[in-house]
């Protein structure tokens, strides 16, 4: 299995060049075909300057590659936009929402609205920082939960091109059924016989919460891609009590591949 269709969610952001840039990247590392979305709530004018801005960007990074394109604009609610084209993709890059711009959540989808209702994983980046490149250290979180199954199954063109992968679990119940008698054995398995020799890792939460653990241990390891699976309990709990998968997306360090 290869990514042959990706979509990235472009804007007119000043961070948006490096989101472009690594989905330019991987089409050409994959073969793929990339679709730059732009959405505007609004017609008129401004709204027009913010497609045209946009589309400079996005041709400004393909033309550096030799890689197959299009582009398409939308007047829409950006989430719904979003979901939309995404079902028509193998992987979805956009960009994780910037916690200091008001209007972010109304202007740019997030993450984990597209990765719930597209049914296609979602590679977000965060909005600041630069990264040489995405997937050469990747850190997966394993909990044996359907979810985290899941992102291991949609990464596995990224695992299986990585030069090193762990697989950290956390707390894990020895001797659970799901987990098997040794925690992190069983996938690290199933990886190797795609050809992804992965080493496996558990640690103690320590009382700092599970997405805490994920974010240091990935600054330890100098990974530069977090896979892990997205709400593994109802999505109200997760709301509530805060979860994995909110403190990773609201202060990831480093591009996450998410899956539900």
């Amino acid at each position: 299995m290869a990514y042959k269709d990706l979509l990235v969610i472009v804007d007119d952001d000043p961070h948006t060049s490096e989101r472009i840039s690594h989905a330019a990247e991987l089409a050409e590392r994959f073969g793929a075909h990339l679709t730059g979305l732009c959405v505007s709530m609004v017609n008129g004018p401004e709204a027009k300057h913010h497609t045209a801005r946009a589309r400079a960007l996005f041709d400004e990074e393909i033309g550096r590659r030799r890689i197959s394109t299009e582009w398409r604009a939308a007047a829409d609610f950006p989430t719904d936009a979003a979901v939309v084209q995404s079902r028509y993709t193998d992987l979805v890059v956009l960009g994780q929402l910037n916690p200091e711009e008001p209007l972010a959540p109304v202007n740019n989808p997030r993450p984990e609205d597209i990765v719930l209702s597209a049914g296609r994983p979602v590679l977000a980046i965060p909005y600041v920082g630069h990264y040489d490149a995405i997937g050469q250290r990747v850190l997966v979180a394993w909990d044996a939960s359907r979810e985290a199954s899941r992102s291991i199954s949609d990464a596995m063109p990224l695992l299986a091109s990585a030069s090193a992968v762990t697989i950290l679990t956390i707390d894990p119940a020895t001797g659970r059924t799901e987990h098997g008698d040794i925690p992190g054995a069983d996938i690290a398995l199933h990886l190797a016989r795609h050809g992804v020799n992965a080493r496996v890792e558990k640690a103690p939460s320590g009382g700092i919460g599970i997405g805490d653990v994920l974010l240091s241990r990935a600054s330890d390891l100098g990974a530069d891609l977090l896979v892990m699976g997205a709400y593994g309990h109802s999505r109200v709990r997760e709301l509530v009590l805060g979860g994995a998968t909110r403190t990773v997306l609201r202060s990831m360090t480093l591009p996450v591949f998410i899956s539900h």
